[in-house]
């Protein structure tokens, strides 16, 4: 192959190559910037959380052994995973993860650590009041919405289900997310959060569930990358014109 064919497929090549990639290094450098310009504290909703008073160590508190065995009483209890010690509304609650099999079929039970009376699923006024002392701006609820469900790109996915969702008339539309069973407050997320979170698609280029930097998009983008940089040192050596013999 001649050197002026071979100098025009390379140049062709990386014209390309350049076009096609182009744009995701814009993303790439625009997510960079806002990654490092951001903070993360804000992005979390840290700032918002309201500050909750722990709980009197005086406090008298039931045997959580007492609560297992009215666990007993009513559901199928081989093994215990986790027990603790949580507020509601102020008030001291056993959070008990237990499950009939060992590695599957995990259950919660809430029960008032103070009392032992094994409790309910929190309402949704409940729920709606967990949010509002947790939210420690003073903002009205604009929407509650409960969920049952989410999907990949769901701003409370792979999360404690069911939820209600609390979402405040607030400069920053943040939705406090309040897990049903678990009793307590999961998620805040705001519109910064929501700015981050796309852009961070498109930063991995995971389209599906946002957080998998393996996947195959991503590693080929990366191959292609090389192949752009190596296309341009090849083309800038094979278009040096020879030196003139003195």
């Amino acid at each position: 192959m001649k050197k002026a064919e071979f100098q025009r497929k390379i140049r062709k090549t990386h014209r390309w190559l350049g076009l096609i990639l182009g744009i995701q290094f814009l993303f790439w450098t625009v997510g960079g910037l806002y990654f490092s310009w951001s903070n993360m504290d804000e992005v979390h909703g840290d700032h918002q959380k309201a500050h909750i008073h722990p709980l009197d160590a005086n406090l008298s508190l039931v045997n959580p052994q007492d609560i297992i065995s009215q666990i007993k009483a009513k559901d199928s209890i081989n093994y215990v995973f986790e027990i603790r010690l949580i507020q509601i509304l102020g008030e001291p609650h056993y959070q008990i993860t237990y499950s009939k099999e060992h590695d599957r079929g995990k259950k919660i039970q809430l029960a008032n650590a103070q009392t032992g009376v094994l409790r309910t699923t929190l309402s949704k006024d409940e729920a709606v009041n967990v949010a509002k002392v947790s939210f420690s701006d003073d903002a009205t609820v604009k929407q509650v919405e409960y969920l049952t469900t989410t999907n990949g790109h769901h701003e409370y996915r792979e999360s404690p289900l069911p939820a209600y969702a609390v979402t405040f008339q607030h400069p920053s539309n943040t939705t406090v997310y309040v897990a049903t069973e678990l009793g307590t407050v999961q998620k805040f997320r705001n519109n910064k959060w929501r700015i981050f979170d796309f852009l961070w698609m498109m930063h991995t280029m995971d389209y599906q569930t946002r957080d998998n930097i393996s996947n195959w998009l991503l590693r080929a983008f990366s191959i292609f990358g090389l192949l752009t940089i190596f296309s341009g040192f090849t083309l800038f050596f094979v278009s040096q014109k020879p030196k003139k013999k003195l």
